[in-house]
């Protein structure tokens, strides 16, 4: 596309394809609602902008413009691949401490304390056997049209401006459809150690429930892409959030997951591809490597976010072992925005051995709400465009991040 400025959408999906591009853009995913209203608070950000922010949102474009960002990675269309409707959350037990017993939206029975923005500790669930799944759970688990986020449809078809030129289109920014959540989703109903006991005293329950999340998860993709494709819209990517790893490795057996759920990804992944879609993204934090094959042999060609942790993890050891097959977003190192900008700069210098590179800032490590941090993140949004357009000098060929999305590519 020489002479002619390719968009956002277009140099990132050139990246993640091993094309020519022109430029590496800077990406965020969210931010915590209580971090803008802090820096509303001190002054840095309106406080109308702040307290109505929400995402895929005017707000968020604004936020995201003072930060230094291009656009957030995220689905623009998404709907209900799992309880619907959730359960209504209800207040069981009030504390004298002012912890309070509640039972969330996935039936999950947790512990809350008023004013903390963490993970509740959960101390029951819902669904426990066979009666509970029956009675209260599999109800909230059936397919119906409505799932279908109608909304998100309209909403993209009206920024993409179908039918009109290319130059019209004010999507700048990869589309992506949600494919739901396989595993995590099963996760959050049952609570981990119920899954590990419910996989040996009740083994056919436990495939029911898989089986039934894989279903909908599948039925929502083939619905959405119908309605899209009858409308003219198309999407760039699919994208699944799962979270079922933590520092030391998997919260399922691998050989369970490949032969329980793996099967579930490959008819997802092909659906995707009759619709033309061949990247396709995956939400996990933790410990992935041993899950990684499985999701790689299964479609899953986008890792995200790489989250660095106490195990350092990395894609250059999964480029080296499983070639360029494996993509990535994310890889930054998100506890260093709680230092100093010394310790920002030397992250970004750890990473520029993935030239070009840009940064992902996850929402928990924007906590720090000090103007000095928001003016290193504009700085260094500008020094990572610069890394961007200069690479090693080693047979035109880079290893890309974008958004740390990991690729071979060449600068146009």
């Amino acid at each position: 596309m020489s002479g002619v400025a390719m968009t956002n959408r277009e140099n990132a999906l050139a990246i993640l394809r091993y094309q020519n591009y022109q430029r590496v853009p800077v990406v965020h995913f969210g931010f915590w609602p209580e971090t803008i209203q802090i820096w509303a608070e001190q002054g840095y950000i309106d406080k109308d902008l702040a307290y109505n922010f929400d995402y895929d949102s005017a707000e968020e474009a604004q936020v995201s413009q003072l930060l230094g960002f291009d656009f957030g990675w995220g689905t623009q269309v998404n709907g209900q691949a799992g309880l619907f409707p959730f359960f209504e959350r209800e207040i069981l037990e009030h504390y004298e401490d002012g912890r309070i017993l509640v039972r969330d939206r996935s039936g999950s029975i947790v512990i809350e304390k008023p004013g903390t923005v963490s993970i509740p500790s959960e101390v029951g669930h819902t669904l426990e056997d066979r009666e509970s799944w029956e009675n209260l759970v599999e109800p909230r688990l059936r397919w119906s049209p409505d799932r279908v986020d109608f909304a998100g449809l309209d909403k993209l078809a009206s920024r993409c401006n179908v039918g009109k030129t290319q130059a019209d289109n004010q999507e700048d920014r990869p589309r992506g459809l949600w494919c739901g959540s396989l595993y995590g989703a099963i996760r959050d109903m049952l609570g981990i150690e119920n899954c590990a006991y419910l996989s040996v005293d009740d083994p056919a329950l436990y495939m029911e429930i898989i089986d039934r999340i894989g279903y909908l998860a599948y039925s929502l993709v083939d619905e959405t892409l119908h309605i899209a494709e009858e409308r003219g819209l198309e999407f760039d990517f699919g994208h699944y959030w799962e979270d079922i790893c933590f520092k030391n490795g998997p919260l399922i057996s691998p050989r369970v997951f490949s032969e329980l759920v793996g099967p579930w990804y490959r008819k997802i992944s092909d659906r995707l591809a009759a619709s033309g879609i061949d990247l396709i993204s995956l939400d996990c934090d933790g410990k992935i490597d041993d899950l990684l094959p499985i999701w790689l042999e299964n479609g899953v060609n986008i890792m995200f976010p790489i989250e660095v942790g106490t195990w350092k993890a990395s894609i250059k050891p999964w480029r080296e072992k499983y070639g360029p097959q494996v993509r990535g977003i994310g890889g930054m190192e998100k506890a260093v925005f709680s230092r100093d900008r010394k310790a920002v700069d030397a992250e970004i210098e750890r990473n520029r051995q993935f030239h070009p590179i840009v940064i992902r800032y996850k929402k928990s490590s924007i906590l720090i709400a000090q103007r000095r941090h928001q003016d290193a993140f504009r700085k260094r949004s500008t020094d990572i465009r610069a890394a961007g357009l200069y690479g090693h000098a080693q047979a035109n060929q880079w290893v890309v991040r974008f958004g740390a999305g990991i690729g071979s590519g060449r600068a146009a």
